[in-house]
């Protein structure tokens, strides 16, 4: 199943597509479908004689998840990456986190801060949590993932390294695209472990190009190891890293600086479009 949050006039709701229909579920966003028992069998059986449709062409997408009670980000998870960035592999995953009010949708403009002079990009395969769980392991950790979307970690690089904790750095308010849909892992090749191919592209030129199945730590082992410190709840995300193209890891030094459209996508699961202006005063 393909799942995503609609934007309809003010408010959101949960939808599946279904072809070029999305068939809505009767409850607000992603996140509130996940946190019902239950919630895949719900989404399955909704049909467009059953409940309300909406064309799919043009439709506005929320963040997949509005409102997930953490964003855990991984960092330096795919060889290619760890090596452009001068470090060794790491023995256990390199974790930060981000806050609801990073979040954007796969369309929306991505607001550039006036601070930062490296503003960087960061395709990544993100995990979707379907089910509350603690220290899960094996098979309970395989359960635990609702499904995989499609995020990109735009960081403030100079923000990011101004102490040896990267959370400054990735954090902004409306910087973080995630979308535009849940795929479900039935869907993909290698299911909970995907094999599925990366790219990021900036204004129409190729920046990053891999496959997930380059990754250090599994979504799996990602699941086990964050489940250890913390409870993960329905509609949490855990971005799971980024391969080798960003800025900053080039000579010399290539940013954002405004006007650019961004577009990051893995195949089987979606494609987030956004152009970078210049961030709006609140």
């Amino acid at each position: 199943m393909k799942l995503a949050t609609l934007r309809t006039g003010t408010t959101t709701r949960a939808v599946r597509l279904d072809g070029d229909v999305l068939i809505d579920l009767g409850v607000p966003d992603v996140g509130s479908l996940l946190g019902q028992d239950g919630w895949a069998e719900r989404a399955a059986v909704a049909t467009a004689g059953n409940a309300e449709t909406y064309a799919a062409e043009g439709a506005g997408y929320a963040p997949v998840v509005p409102q997930p009670s953490k964003v855990i980000c991984v960092g330096l998870n795919y060889r290619n990456h760890i090596k452009e960035m001068g470090r060794d592999l790491p023995e256990h995953p390199t974790l930060f986190a981000k806050f609801a009010d990073a979040l954007i949708g796969a369309g929306d403009d991505i607001q550039r801060p006036e601070e930062t002079g490296q503003f960087d990009w960061e395709a990544e395969l993100a995990v979707v949590v379907g089910k509350r769980v603690r220290r899960a392991r094996g098979e309970e950790a395989e359960q635990a993932i609702a499904g995989f979307t499609v995020l990109n970690d735009i960081t403030c690089r100079d923000w990011q390294f101004r102490t040896r904790e990267w959370l400054q750095g990735k954090m902004w308010d409306s910087t973080t695209p995630v979308g535009p849909c849940l795929v479900t892992p039935d869907e993909l090749p290698g299911g909970v472990r995907p094999a599925l191919d990366i790219r990021l592209t900036v204004d129409g030129e190729v920046m990053q190009s891999d496959s997930t199945a380059d990754l250090l730590f599994d979504p799996v082992a990602l699941v086990e190891y964050v489940s250890t410190i913390v409870r993960l709840n329905p509609g949490d995300i855990i971005a799971t890293g980024t391969p080798g193209g960003v800025g900053h890891a080039r000579k010399p030094g290539r940013y954002l600086l405004g006007g650019e459209t961004v577009v990051a996508e893995i195949d089987g699961i979606g494609r987030l479009e956004n152009r970078v202006v210049k961030e709006k005063s609140v």
